[in-house]
């Protein structure tokens, strides 16, 4: 917050975030919520090479990368999502340690072009999305993958700092809602003493805050969109709101009709009391 006028020109500096087009990076992206990683990634990297200087095209590789371990791991099940020991604690088998390690290193990479750019504008919002994306993913990472609910912390504060910074320049980058939202959800699902000393390191979980975070991520985001609407549509089932997880999951199947998770969540969630 460097006052009115540098955000003034910042947001004319700096193209909006568009539409769904027709770019190869909205195309991987797509496909990764598909669940067929092989051509998100094939598109991804002709993104890359059409455009070597944008972090995003490379955080997008490291989210191809992660989402896949996601999904082999059951991560964005009802499952997962709705048994406390999973969600708060990690998933039960090790994960693909060639996968991992190349997602640590797309995403590191991603980070550095991303303060790189800061460096000539801390400003920049596409830095700053970058910045929110990669510290989010790895702070997931290592909560959810690796099990290492406190080394993720760090990361989780990071990220929610990137994220208020660039909304701040950026009210309209709501796919920076998804990192905030999930982290608020979260940690407010963690019990009471566990919250108390995590507020004294800063931390703090909202579950309704995180619910209406997401909400945001789910109506109005852009690559995110989709993760957003999986994340909801999963934390309505945890608060009893199948009716509204439901609603996420119809859309959701109807866009990817490929993807057989959201279909098999979407019949559960029909079937639940």
């Amino acid at each position: 917050m460097r006052g009115v006028i540098a955000l003034v020109l910042a947001a004319i500096a700096v193209r909006p975030f568009p539409a769904y087009g027709d770019s190869e990076l909205e195309r991987g992206f797509r496909q990764m919520y598909g669940l067929d990683f092989d051509a998100a990634r094939r598109e991804i990297a002709a993104y890359q090479r059409a455009h070597p200087e944008d972090p995003l095209g490379v955080a997008a590789e490291a989210a191809s990368y992660l989402f896949e371990e996601f999904h082999r791991q059951g991560v964005l099940t009802s499952e997962f999502f709705l048994d406390d020991d999973r969600l708060l604690g990690g998933v039960k088998g090790p994960s693909d340690p060639k996968r991992s390690a190349t997602f640590l290193a797309a995403n590191q990479r991603a980070r550095r072009m991303a303060e790189e750019r800061l460096k000539k504008n801390s400003s920049d919002p596409d830095a700053l999305f970058v910045l929110t994306l990669a510290d989010g993913m790895e702070g997931d990472f290592l909560a959810l993958i690796e099990k290492r609910q406190l080394a993720s912390l760090s990361l989780i504060r990071r990220a929610e700092a990137s994220g208020t910074r660039l909304l701040a320049v950026r009210p309209d980058a709501l796919d920076a809602y998804v990192a905030l939202g999930a982290a608020n959800y979260i940690v407010g699902c963690l019990p009471s003493y566990k919250r108390f000393f995590l507020r004294l390191g800063g931390i703090r979980g909202d579950r309704s805050r995180g619910m209406e975070q997401l909400e945001q991520a789910a109506r109005g985001g852009h690559y995110l969109k989709p993760l957003a609407q999986a994340f909801l549509a999963l934390a309505a089932r945890r608060e009893g709101q199948n009716r509204r997880a439901v609603a996420l999951l119809e859309q959701l199947t109807r866009e990817f009709p490929r993807n057989g998770v959201f279909a098999r969540e979407l019949a559960l969630a029909r079937s639940a009391p």
